[in-house]
């Protein structure tokens, strides 16, 4: 759903345009950052690389073994990275169209002392002789470093978890959170990382703190699950919450610029423009009781259910005075994904029954 910005208070929504081959519930969908191709993730287990534009699918990544709840473009655009219920990430190769590295658990023994505590008592030490070195269960996020060289995950085991791109491994293990992570994003000089929480909490890793030590910083004041996280190229940093408001922070000195109310649901992405002088929010859809159901319609072709018809809300706020310049409204049950492309326009995308 492309949006022209031509001044503050001038939006327009654009052509919408319907991507329907998924056999399952779509959960998460990402532009590339030149928003010429868009990915979709499914609850069948794949990820669709489609061609904005033309909605030409493009390839359909298998592999997974669950669904994959989240997906991500490399800064570069060359990689895509996604994430599944089956505690995997997986490294693709958009130009090769090719799975790189499947990120998972690897299991390794430990000395041979420590071995026997796990066979004189194997009821208390059942795992004791491994150790492992990946999610224990489904992972929600991923997101790269501003190099594309490091990749960070986190999920319902409360882990976060980097790795390097190039070879797969996994290079440090961030604890810290007490409840499930369920979004992150790199810093633009790549040395923090913002993950967010079901506990309610944004943590800021330093990462030029060396293994084995870590040093993070706990932003407070959201009463719902963190929903979503956004750094802008300064290094300011929106966060998203159930609560229905949006956090700008300045996380160099913890404090809090702007709070910013006006969702009527959750809210689901975030996006600064390049200029920073704005940021794109949506979220799930939100229909008042009085209002009707919108029919979704292309021409005069009805092409979903009128029952599965919702309208988010995506709103533009003014970055320096923390106001809402525009308010729109779209036909999706939910937006995953919004971003402002280098010519000026914002794109969003989201889900309407299995269709995005």
């Amino acid at each position: 759903m492309p949006m022209n910005i031509e001044a503050p208070t001038k939006l327009a929504v654009g052509r919408v345009r319907f991507f329907g081959k998924h056999h399952g519930e779509v959960n998460c969908s990402a532009f590339s950052p030149d928003g010429q191709t868009l990915l979709t993730a499914s609850d069948d287990g794949c990820v669709y690389v489609w061609e904005t534009r033309s909605r030409r699918l493009l390839w359909r990544m298998a592999g997974h073994r669950g669904p994959v709840k989240f997906c991500r473009f490399s800064p570069d655009g060359r990689l895509v990275a996604s994430s599944s219920c089956d505690h995997t990430v997986r490294l693709w190769d958009v130009t090769r169209f090719k799975c790189l590295h499947v990120l998972r658990g690897k299991r390794a023994a430990l000395p041979r002392s420590h071995r026997l505590l796990c066979g004189l008592c194997p009821v208390l030490f059942p795992t004791f002789g491994l150790v492992s070195a990946g999610h224990q269960r489904s992972v929600e996020t991923v997101s790269f470093s501003p190099d594309s060289r490091q990749l960070a995950s986190g999920g319902w085991d409360r882990r976060v978890i980097l790795w390097e791109v190039q070879s797969g491994h996994n290079v440090r293990l961030l604890a810290g959170h007490r409840d499930s992570v369920q979004s992150s994003d790199f810093s633009p000089t790549a040395d923090a990382l913002a993950t967010g929480s079901w506990d309610s909490t944004v943590h800021i890793w330093d990462l030029r703190v060396a293994s084995p030590a870590v040093s993070y910083q706990e932003l407070e004041g959201h009463t719902g699950n963190i929903s979503c996280l956004c750094y802008s190229t300064s290094g300011l940093l929106a966060s998203g919450s159930w609560d229905k408001t949006i956090r700008i922070w300045k996380p160099t000195t913890s404090s809090l610029l702007f709070q910013l109310k006006g969702h009527a649901t959750w809210v689901k992405s975030l996006a600064f423009s390049p200029d920073e002088l704005r940021l794109a929010s949506a979220g799930y859809s939100h229909t008042p009781a009085e209002e009707p159901r919108p029919r979704l319609e292309f021409g005069s072709t009805l092409t979903t259910p009128k029952s599965a018809c919702f309208y988010i809300q995506v709103k533009v706020w003014d970055c320096n005075t923390g106001k809402c310049l525009e308010t729109l409204k779209g036909l999706l049950d939910v937006a995953h994904a919004c971003v402002f492309t280098p010519d000026g326009k914002l794109l969003v995308a989201g889900s309407a029954d299995a269709a995005t």
